[in-house]
C-alpha cells in the first residue's frame, strides 16, 4: 500500500490472485500442530469471522459473502453486494453482532459501486429465520457512509469488530493521502467507533471537535489498518498498520490516540509530541511487505497448549508467516507458521481452532489444531489433472503430523518406484495414461493416511494459442491514461475461439509484489482499463495485461504484455539551506530529488514557521504558484519546485505556567466529585504497585512543582489517589487573538492498575464564549497495569480564535470500580499563536 502494501500487495483488496497450482503446499507449523484445508476456490477472499454455532463467514472482494457450514463451502452466498473492485476496493470486512444468536445481524464493509462520490460504507443484514445461511430479503440497513474516495484505488482498510463495550469499531485507510490520517475532518486513516445502530457514542473522544460522520473518529494517524483485533477478556485493541518504506506496526489502540502517520513510521522519528508509538514493529525487509491477520487466542474451549493463552496472532501477506506476541507488553514476537500463500486474515474459533485465510492458490481457508503424537492427516488432496499428450502432469499432496513424514505414490493402487516425495510428475504423458488413478500413502511413526485418488486425463488434441494484439509490448503509460486491450485465439481442433473462451486480467506490479488492478474479466475479446493517477508513488512499477484462453477440451494457454511507465525527475528546493519540506505529508529536507511516474498526482508542502541559522522563516510562495501544501501532477519534463520562505513571523507565547509558583489555577467550581485525590500543586513522591510506577518521583524535567493527584500518598500507592469521581483544575482566563493559529502543549502522566476501565481517564477541555466545555484530548485507562510516564501532548485551539477561554485539566475514577488506583499529573502548560 503506499509502499509495501504499496510495497506489498496493498492488501486485500490486494494483490491479484495467483494462478492456481495443482495443490497448495502446507504451512510449516510448530511440533504437535497440524492444519486442514476447510475450503478452496474462494475468489480473492478478504476477511473472515467465525459464528458462535461454528459457521464461518468469508468475504470475497467482488461482493459475495460466503458461508462454510460443517466444513463445506455452500454454493449460495449469504448475500451478494454490487461493489467496485478496482485495486484494493470491494467487500473488505465482516463482523457478527454480539447478540448474533438471537438478532442474526451481520455487518459488512464495502466500496459503493457508483460515483460520484464513491465511498466506503458499513451496512447490516439480518440472516433469514427460515434459512440462516442467506440474508433475509429487504433486510439491508446502512449504518455509516464514510468520507468520499478520490481516484486512488488503495488504502481502504476495511476491518470490523465489536468491542467489549458493545460498540462497532471500523478501520479505515488514508485513501493514499497521508494528510487524511491526522485530520479530524476526514474518516480516512482512522479507527472509528459507532453504536450498533449506526449512531455516534456520546463518549467518543473527538465529539466536541468534529461534526457529522467525523464524530465517529476514535483514534487517528493510521496509514492502512487492514486488520485489527479486540481481546474479548479485557477489551485491549491491537491495530495492524501497513507501513510505507520501513516498518509494519502493531499498535495498542486507546481512545483519542494519534498513531503518528505520516509524521512517524514505526518508532522513527522518536519524541514527536502527541504520538502513541507502536507496541511492536518489524521491518519491510526482504520479502516482508504488509502486516495482516489479527486475533487474540481467547477461545471458549482451548485446543492449544496453555502457553498460547492470550497471545496475539498476526502475519505478513508477502512473507506468508504467522507470529505471536505475548502480554503484557506485546513487544516480542515468536514464530508460529511459515509458507502461507498470500495470507490475509486470522481468526480464533470458540472450539480453540486457529483459522487462516489466504488468497494464494485460488483462495483457501485452513484450520490449525494441536494434535501432538498423532498419525498424519491429509491437508491438501491431490487434484485431478487434464493435459494434452506429451505434456507433463504433476500431482502434489500436503500433509501434517509429527515429522518426519514419508510419501509413497500409487498408480491404480500400485506403488510407483521412486515416487517418494510430496509431489509426483509424469514428464511426458501418453494416451495410455488416460484415466490413471493417482494417490499417495503418507506415514510417520504414529500411523498413516491415504489420500483421495486424482484422475489423470490425457487429451489427444492440441493446445490453444492466445495472442494479445493491443497493447503491444513496451507500450509506455502515464497516470490517468486509458488503454484498450484486445486479442485473438486459435485451437487446432476448434479453430478461432469465441469470446466466451477469453479471460483478461490486469495486475499492477510494484517492486517484488503485485496489486490487483482489473479483476478477471471473462467473455470479451476486447475492452478498456484506466491507469490510476493516485496511490502508489514509486517509479519501479509497471502494469501486466494477462490473457488466458481455454478450448473445448479444457486446455489453456496464457500470455501477457507489460506496459511500462514514463518517468521524470522532480526536485523540491528552497531559497534557504536545508529547508523543511513535505512530500505526501512526510518530512524531507531541501533539496530533495525523486523519480516519479508522469501523470501521478503528488502532494508537496513547506513547513511554516521554521528556523534556519537561528532565524525564523515563514512560507511565502511556491515557484508554481501553489498553496503552502498543494497537489502537483508529475510533469513530462524534469522539473524543480522551489519554496520561497521569508524572514519574520514565528510563534509567540500568550500563556505559560510551569507551576513553580502559584499561577491562579483553581479547582473547577462544582466539578470535583471525587472523594479523594483532588488536584494539588506540589512535588510528587514515587509510588509503585506490582512493580509498576503509579506516580513518578519528580515533576516533568526534574522540577519540583506540578499539578498532581495523590500528593499526600507519600510512597504508598493507592493512598489519597482519585476515588469515586472526577477532579478538575481550571486555568486563569486566556485571550486568544483572531486570525491566528493557536496551539496548546502540555506534559502529563496517567498511571493505573489492572482493575481500571475506559471509564477512568485523564482529559483536557476548553470552555469558550458559549460556556460549553469541549474535549481537546482524552487518554482512557484500560484493564492493565500502566506506569506513570511523563508524556508530551499538543492540541489545536484554533476553533476558539478570538475568544477568551479557560482550560480544564481533569482526571476521573469511575464510581463502578472505586477500588482502582488512578493517579495523574500535568505540567508545563503552554499556549502559543503563529
Amino acid at each position: 500500500m503506499g509502499n509495501r502494501f504499496q510495497r506489498a500487495a496493498a492488501i486485500v483488496a490486494l494483490v491479484a490472485a495467483l494462478f492456481a497450482s495443482a495443490v497448495a503446499p502446507a504451512a510449516t507449523l510448530p511440533a504437535g500442530f497440524s492444519e486442514t484445508r476447510i475450503a478452496s476456490g474462494l475468489a480473492s477472499p478478504t476477511s473472515l469471522t467465525v459464528a458462535p454455532d461454528g459457521r464461518i463467514f468469508v468475504t470475497e472482494q467482488a461482493g459475495r459473502l460466503r458461508v462454510i457450514r460443517d466444513g463445506a463451502l455452500l454454493t449460495q452466498p449469504f448475500v451478494t453486494l454490487s461493489t467496485n473492485t478496482l485495486g484494493e476496493r470491494g467487500l473488505l470486512g465482516v463482523a457478527l453482532d454480539p447478540n448474533f444468536a438471537t438478532n442474526r445481524y451481520v455487518y459488512l464493509y464495502y466500496t459503493s459501486p457508483t460515483a460520484p462520490p464513491r465511498v466506503n460504507r458499513v451496512v447490516r443484514f439480518t440472516a433469514s429465520a427460515s434459512n440462516p445461511d442467506v440474508a433475509e430479503a429487504g433486510s439491508e440497513f446502512q449504518l455509516i457512509e464514510l468520507s468520499a474516495l478520490t481516484t486512488a484505488f488503495i488504502h481502504n482498510g476495511g476491518a470490523l469488530a465489536f468491542g467489549v463495550d458493545g460498540k462497532l469499531y471500523i478501520a479505515t485507510g488514508d485513501n493514499a493521502d497521508s494528510a487524511n490520517a491526522p485530520s479530524l475532518n476526514s474518516t480516512h486513516g482512522k479507527l472509528l467507533r459507532i453504536n450498533a445502530d449506526g449512531s455516534i457514542p456520546e463518549d467518543n473522544p473527538f465529539l466536541g471537535q468534529t461534526t457529522g460522520v467525523n464524530q465517529a473518529i476514535w483514534a487517528r494517524g493510521l496509514r492502512n489498518p487492514y486488520t485489527f483485533a479486540i481481546d474479548p477478556t479485557n477489551g485491549r485493541i491491537h491495530v495492524n498498520d501497513v507501513g510505507q518504506d520501513a516498518w509494519e506496526e502493531v499498535n495498542h489502540a486507546v481512545a483519542g490516540a494519534n498513531f503518528g502517520w505520516p509524521a512517524t513510521e514505526g518508532y522513527s522519528p522518536g519524541g514527536v509530541a502527541g504520538v502513541r508509538y507502536p507496541a511492536y514493529v518489524y521491518a519491510n525487509a526482504g520479502t516482508n511487505c504488509a502486516i495482516v491477520g489479527a486475533a487474540f487466542y481467547r477461545p471458549t474451549v482451548s485446543n492449544f497448549p496453555a502457553e498460547y493463552a492470550g497471545r496475539y496472532f498476526f502475519g505478513d501477506y508477502c512473507s506468508g508467516f504467522i507470529r505471536t506476541l505475548s502480554g503484557p507488553a506485546y513487544n516480542t514476537a515468536t514464530g508460529f507458521a511459515t509458507g502461507i500463500a498470500s495470507l490475509v486474515d486470522i481468526e480464533v474459533g470458540r472450539d480453540g481452532s486457529l483459522y487462516y485465510l489466504a488468497r494464494g492458490n485460488g483462495g483457501e481457508l485452513y484450520r490449525v489444531r494441536y494434535t501432538a503424537n498423532s498419525a498424519p492427516s491429509i491437508t491438501e488432496q491431490p487434484v485431478s489433472v487434464t493435459v494434452t499428450a506429451g505434456q507433463p502432469a504433476t500431482f502434489a499432496v500436503s500433509a501434517s503430523g509429527v515429522q518426519p513424514l514419508q510419501y509413497q505414490w500409487r498408480r491404480n493402487g500400485v506403488a510407483i518406484a521412486g515416487a517418494t516425495q510430496s509431489s509426483y510428475t509424469i514428464q511426458s504423458t501418453a494416451a495410455a495414461d488416460d484415466g490413471a488413478q493417482i494417490s499417495v500413502l503418507v506415514t510417520n511413526n504414529f500411523g498413516s493416511a491415504t489420500s483421495n485418488a486424482a484422475t489423470l486425463t490425457v487429451l489427444a488434441g492440441g493446445v490453444p494459442s492466445a495472442t494479445i494484439a493491443s497493447p503491444t509490448a513496451g507500450t509506455l503509460y502515464r497516470g490517468g491514461q486509458t488503454f484498450t486491450f484486445s486479442g485473438s485465439a486459435t485451437d487446432p481442433e476448434d479453430g478461432a475461439l469465441p469470446a466466451s473462451a477469453f479471460t483478461w486480467r490486469v495486475d499492477f506490479h510494484h517492486d517484488d509484489h503485485t496489486h490487483p488492478h482489473m479483476p478477471p474479466t471473462t467473455g470479451v475479446t476486447s475492452g478498456t482499463f484506466t491507469i490510476a493517477d493516485r496511490g502508489e508513488t514509486s517509479a519501479n512499477v509497471f502494469y501486466r495485461v494477462i490473457l488466458t484462453v481455454q478450448d473445448s477440451d479444457g486446455s489453456t494457454d496464457t500470455t501477457f504484455v507489460d506496459i511500462l511507465p514514463r518517468t521524470s525527475v522532480i526536485t523540491l528546493n528552497s531559497n534557504i539551506p536545508n529547508a523543511q519540506l513535505t512530500l505526501e505529508g512526510v518530512p524531507v529536507t531541501a533539496p530533495h530529488t525523486f523519480t516519479g511516474v508522469e501523470g501521478i498526482i503528488r502532494t508537496i508542502g513547506a513547513v511554516s514557521p521554521q528556523t534556519s541559522g537561528g532565524q525564523t522563516y515563514q512560507f511565502s510562495s511556491w515557484s508554481d504558484g501553489g498553496a503552502q501544501t498543494h497537489e502537483i501532477v508529475t510533469p513530462v519534463d524534469d522539473t524543480t519546485y522551489t519554496a520561497t520562505l521569508s524572514l519574520g513571523g514565528g510563534s509567540s507565547t500568550i500563556f505559560e505556567d510551569n507551576f513553580e509558583a502559584a499561577g491562579g489555577w483553581i479547582r473547577t467550581p462544582g466539578a470535583n466529585t471525587a472523594t479523594s485525590g483532588l488536584w494539588q500543586r506540589g512535588d510528587p513522591q514515587p509510588t509503585t504497585q506490582n512493580g509498576v510506577t503509579l506516580q513518578p518521583d519528580s515533576c516533568y524535567g526534574g522540577s519540583v512543582n506540578c499539578m498532581v493527584t495523590a500528593l499526600a500518598a507519600g510512597v504508598n500507592a493507592g493512598v489519597n489517589d482519585i476515588d469515586n469521581g472526577l477532579t478538575s483544575m481550571q486555568s486563569p482566563a486566556i485571550a486568544l487573538p483572531s486570525g491566528q493559529t493557536a496551539t496548546l502543549t502540555f506534559k502529563y502522566y496517567l498511571g493505573h492498575i489492572d482493575t481500571a476501565t475506559s471509564a477512568d481517564y485523564f482529559r483536557v477541555r476548553a470552555v469558550g464564549s458559549d460556556g460549553v466545555p469541549v474535549t481537546l484530548f482524552q487518554r482512557a485507562a484500560s484493564s492493565s497495569n500502566v506506569g506513570a510516564v511523563w508524556r508530551s501532548q499538543s492540541v489545536s485551539l484554533s476553533r476558539f480564535a478570538g475568544q477568551t477561554i479557560t482550560l480544564r485539566f481533569e482526571a476521573a475514577d469511575s464510581t463502578s470500580n472505586g477500588g482502582t488506583v488512578i493517579e495523574a499529573g500535568f505540567d508545563d502548560v503552554l499556549v502559543q499563536v503563529n
